[in-house]
């Protein structure tokens, strides 16, 4: 027989905790957050998940998280995501869609709509809601370091 543990996992008595937003906080991205589950609202030790707006025509700043995986799901309008190394590359996504983005990816979203908010929820491994945030200049790149050594 091998040293593995063979010890079923047991349930225990935990709590489940409800949080309720009452207000918005702005983010190093400048977009209006709704803190939602996080460390400090919770004591999650290893996810954070909050509601994101971005109000009609605006974008985030541009910005990377710093060692952790971020996931969101598309609740409402059709955002333009930017992103790599100098903005480079860019995809569009619309209600329903899930975006996944690796840790230090630089990326900028964008709200498509002149009229109405896009709406997301946006979810880390990462149970800290912007102490992870990196700002990030696309001017700062250059393309010329991507060409490979020879």
């Amino acid at each position: 027989m091998s040293g593995a543990d063979t010890t079923a996992p047991q349930p225990n008595d935990g709590e489940i905790i409800t949080v309720r937003p009452d207000a918005e906080t702005l983010t190093r991205q400048r977009l209006p957050y709704f803190v939602g589950i996080s460390g400090n609202t919770a004591g999650t030790q290893g996810i954070s998940m909050n509601l994101v707006i971005i109000p009609p025509g605006a974008s985030a700043e541009p910005h990377f998280h710093r060692d952790y995986e971020t996931a969101i799901y598309i609740l409402e309008g059709r955002v333009e995501t930017r992103y790599g190394l100098g903005l480079r590359q860019s995809v569009i996504n619309e209600t329903g869609d899930f975006l996944f983005i690796p840790p230090g990816v630089p990326h900028q979203p964008h709200n498509l709509s002149q009229t109405e908010p896009a709406r997301a929820l946006v979810s880390r491994n990462d149970p800290n809601e912007q102490e992870n945030v990196v700002l990030y200049n696309p001017a700062d790149h250059n393309p010329a370091d991507d060409a490979p050594a020879g």
